[in-house]
């Protein structure tokens, strides 16, 4: 059984960067060496809860100090993290806490009530821990009383197999499942990161997207293993994020594609200073190549990809800084196209592509993309039947997404097998009509969705936000579709929507909520 845990990311940094700037959230400055007294302090005191190896502890807060004390010292001692989306209902709040069977709830001021209810209603929850920064209420444990209390830990032996946490799925489509990460699975991660990021300890990485979802997290032991500083912000505005990156000489961010609109709509005032900005990772869905062409010029800095999810712990496939320096100066074709893909699988993970009957497809075919590597989850918490759907017992993890792989290794996600529109027979894949919108100047915010049609089976529908001033019609993009893609691909209805299109907590725009909407008009 594999020794290295989550731990060992910290036990790293603080032997080599003890007086190094770990943290930096607000007023709020910690060294290794301060991170790892709380982290050790936390695990101490979750023992006084009564907390033992296999409980969960979760987190409902806006990112701070506190989500990366409960990453780091949850697991330490055998206990499993799960990290909260925020932007749930309460309803599948109350789900989540119940399905895990949490013991313990850490919340900040913004979820102070939401804490309360859940307390309330979760029957196995038994404690709630404020995280400041105000004074703790008489109905909730202190986290700073917890992180400097000075208690050790009892020895418990923790090895790789062991789970590490139950992160649960954004919840797109259906009831959310919890996938089940172990150590060894976040640290295969951890590596593919440095691999593929290059983090060192000089790097200032910016968490401004949620610290719930791996999209950040995919950093977040990484970097703490190399002794990089975490810069924290409650969460992202492009006016905050910008000043941000002045103030404390950012080097590392990770956007999602909606994060990066809503910057090159904002811009970048000319007296901050972002130059420090070295490279800004992007995922959690497609980057339209005009909205990557435009953000390069904004920022000026390198880019880089991955395409993941969170049973593979993330990361399964990464696009380089040099994929996009190539394809973004404009004079090779191939590079250019393949700005289109998710970059080549990560070193440590396999990836093939299959058609229905399981068969591997020559390169250049669509079929389902599948997943082979140390980083791909345990299984599903309670979901038996989901788990060997999804991992058959052949070592390949079935992710539902279709793609197909070019002659130089590249992956191209086309869709979700549940997102695919057949209409008259004809596949189509809704990010190939999206790109094509996204072509328009006009187009700030787009999703295409098949919507029920009793001639065609299937109508291809698109759901537009403009950019702000703009007097575009459905006529217009439907025209300037049809000068892109096949006719039978063109929206048969494009709606104009005045406010931004709905969005999990990870900035993926919700196409189940669109779907559901128009199917019932």
């Amino acid at each position: 059984m594999s020794r290295v845990t989550v731990s060992s990311a910290l036990e790293r940094a603080v032997a080599l960067f003890a007086d190094r700037e770990a943290v930096v959230d607000g007023t709020t400055r910690w060294s290794y060496d301060e991170l790892d007294r709380r982290v050790r302090s936390f695990d101490g005191s979750l023992d006084g809860f009564g907390l033992g190896k296999g409980d969960v502890v979760a987190v409902l807060a806006h990112n701070n100090a506190a989500h990366l004390v409960a990453w780091l010292g949850t697991p330490r001692s055998g206990r499993v993290l799960n990290a909260v989306n925020t932007r749930l209902s309460f309803a599948e709040l109350q789900f989540i806490l119940d399905d895990s069977e949490a013991k313990m709830l850490l919340v900040d001021d913004a979820f102070l009530e939401s804490g309360r209810r859940l307390l309330a209603a979760c029957e196995s929850l038994e404690h709630l821990v404020h995280t400041g920064p105000g004074p703790t209420p008489d109905d909730c444990e202190s986290f700073e009383a917890l992180t400097t209390a000075g208690v050790g830990a009892r020895p418990v032996e923790v090895g790789g197999d062991d789970v590490a946490g139950v992160f649960y799925t954004g919840g797109t489509t259906g009831r959310p499942k919890g996938a089940l990460l172990s150590h060894a699975n976040l640290m295969a991660n951890a590596k593919h990161a440095l691999i593929c990021l290059g983090y060192t300890h000089r790097d200032r990485y910016l968490h401004a997207g949620p610290m719930f979802h791996l999209a950040d997290g995919a950093s977040t032991v990484a970097l703490t293993w190399v002794g990089g500083t975490h810069v924290i912000t409650p969460g992202f505005t492009p006016g905050s994020w910008v000043e941000t990156v002045a103030a404390e000489r950012v080097t590392r961010a990770m956007l999602v594609p909606t994060m990066i609109t809503m910057l090159l709509g904002a811009g970048v005032p000319d007296e901050l200073d972002i130059s420090s900005l070295e490279s800004v990772l992007y995922g959690a869905s497609p980057m339209p190549q005009a909205v990557l062409a435009k953000a390069n010029e904004l920022l000026g800095c390198d880019w880089c990809q991955v395409y993941g999810m969170t049973e593979a712990a993330p990361i399964v496939t990464f696009m380089t800084h040099e994929d996009h320096r190539l394809g973004l100066r404009g004079d090779d074709a191939l590079a250019s196209s393949r700005l289109r893909s998710a970059g080549r699988p990560a070193v440590g993970v396999d990836v093939q592509i299959r058609d229905s009957d399981d068969n591997v497809v020559p390169s250049g075919q669509v079929g389902e993309i599948v997943i082979r590597g140390e980083n791909v989850m345990l299984g599903y918490l309670h979901r038996l039947d989901e788990t060997t759907q999804a991992l058959p017992g052949d070592g390949w993890y079935r992710s539902g997404d279709m793609g197909y792989v070019d002659e130089g290794g590249y992956v191209f996600v086309v869709d979700r097998l549940k997102d695919m529109i057949i209409t008259g027979g004809e596949n189509v894949y809704s990010t190939e009509v999206e790109n094509a919108l996204y072509r328009h100047g006009d187009v700030q915010e787009v999703a295409v969705v098949g919507v029920p049609d009793e001639q065609w089976g299937e109508a291809v529908h698109a759901v537009v936000h403009p950019r702000p001033g703009s007097t575009v019609t459905a006529e217009d993009l439907r025209n300037h579709a049809r000068e892109l893609i096949a006719g039978y691909k063109v929206p048969r209805v494009v709606h104009i929507a005045a406010e931004p299109l709905p969005k999990s907590g990870a900035g993926k725009i919700l196409k189940r909520n669109l779907r559901e909407e128009l199917s019932s008009e």
